[in-house]
């Protein structure tokens, strides 16, 4: 609980993003100890000058972070913070994961652990009826073979998407720019209250968060991180759909572009797309021959016992079990330290405690990047 309670204090800390928080996080080894710095350690962080950390250490006196989160979950009680075992896995690869990700329905904590793929769907607020057409086929094609498919129920495509889903009994997300409180655009409060039956609806503003129109690009990476791929059905040249296909291909994420005509501006973005190496759909079999080929990511195995040492205090036995597990199920050598405080369930600062003991008694190593492996 008290990395959770740090998450979220960070998070009202003015001038601290989510890129700095993971900066900070990264270079402190946990939120919890760099509540503590002083304004030089501070400023050895990259991207945070002398203002910033000025205001980091007036505004931090005047929060009680435990405090600050028994009466945030009163209001909120359904979030989840970088530092909870069920915050979806794939967001902790971003370079800003949300510091907090409110969600309202129903969570699976297969697609939270990266097991049942999700697929993002995204596209023109005002598409063709080719691009209407589409997006109910590929949608239909997808939720039949096992996809969670995900939007920001915005009008036009995303709600084709997420209409589609529904119709076909399929599991869907909805990424809103609003609190998940409150349906938007208001057209589509019947079609949000069908998604949190069987679905999902989050977000990462609190309850009562009202549309800002700031709010919805940012959405966009939240789309883009959850998703092994994108899907852009039909998009005009300036379109939200681009900055998520762009975002997606940042973070490392397939994209496919429908093709269309080049006497449709709406078009135009998808063609564009295609240009610069987005994967071209020929039809729903060619999509999910294509989505086939992504690979699976493992459930986490525990290694065999006997390959651990045996009466290590609990803590130690943990984390010491949680690098061995992520290594093997991952089939690399170190994993990062965010992973392992994520596995084992322990507070960051008890991880750091135990990894320096593993360290001295000679069972870990420290590698570059704030990665451990066994030795």
């Amino acid at each position: 609980m008290e990395e959770r309670a740090f998450w979220l204090a960070w998070s009202r800390i003015n001038g601290i993003g989510p890129i700095l928080l993971k900066r900070l996080e990264k270079h402190f080894g946990s939120l919890v100890t760099a509540w503590e710095a002083t304004p030089g350690e501070l400023m050895a962080v990259e991207g945070l000058g002398v203002q910033t950390a000025e205001c980091i250490v007036t505004e931090r006196r005047q929060i009680d972070p435990i405090a600050l989160l028994r009466q945030h979950e009163r209001e909120n009680p359904r979030f989840w913070t970088p530092a909870d075992p069920e915050y979806p896995r794939l967001l902790l690869e971003l370079p800003d994961p949300p510091s907090t990700l409110y969600y309202r329905g129903n969570p699976d904590t297969q697609e939270n652990c990266g097991l049942v793929p999700m697929i993002g769907i995204v596209g023109t607020r005002a598409p063709s009826v080719y691009g209407r057409q589409w997006t109910r086929r590929v949608t239909k094609a997808l939720v039949e073979n096992g996809f969670t498919v995900v939007s920001g129920l915005a009008e036009g495509i995303d709600t084709e998407a997420h209409r589609s889903c529904v119709e076909a009994d399929g599991r869907t997300i909805a990424v809103m720019g609003t609190g998940v409180d409150i349906a938007y655009p208001w057209f589509n409060r019947n079609l949000y209250r069908q998604i949190l039956q069987s679905g999902l609806v989050v977000s990462e503003y609190p309850a009562g968060t009202q549309p800002d129109r700031i709010h919805f690009p940012r959405r966009n990476r939240i789309i883009a991180g959850l998703c092994r791929a994108l899907v852009v059905m039909e998009a005009p040249q300036k379109s939200g759909a681009l900055i998520t296909a762009h975002l997606a291909n940042e973070y490392g994420r397939d994209v496919y572009a429908l093709p269309g005509s080049l006497d449709n501006p709406k078009a135009i973005g998808c063609l564009n797309l295609l240009n610069h190496g987005a994967q071209v759909i020929l039809s729903e079999s060619h999509l999910l021959e294509m989505l086939g080929t992504i690979p699976q990511l493992e459930p986490f195995s525990p290694p065999e016992q006997s390959s651990l040492p045996l009466n290590l205090e609990p803590d130690l036995d943990k984390v010491l079990w949680a690098i061995a597990s992520l290594t093997q199920a991952q089939d690399v050598e170190s994993v990062p330290f965010d992973l392992i405080v994520q596995t084992s369930t322990l507070p960051a600062g008890s991880v750091s405690s135990a990894l320096l003991q593993l360290e001295l008694m000679g069972l870990v190593s420290q590698q570059p990047g704030m990665r451990y492996q066994r030795c």
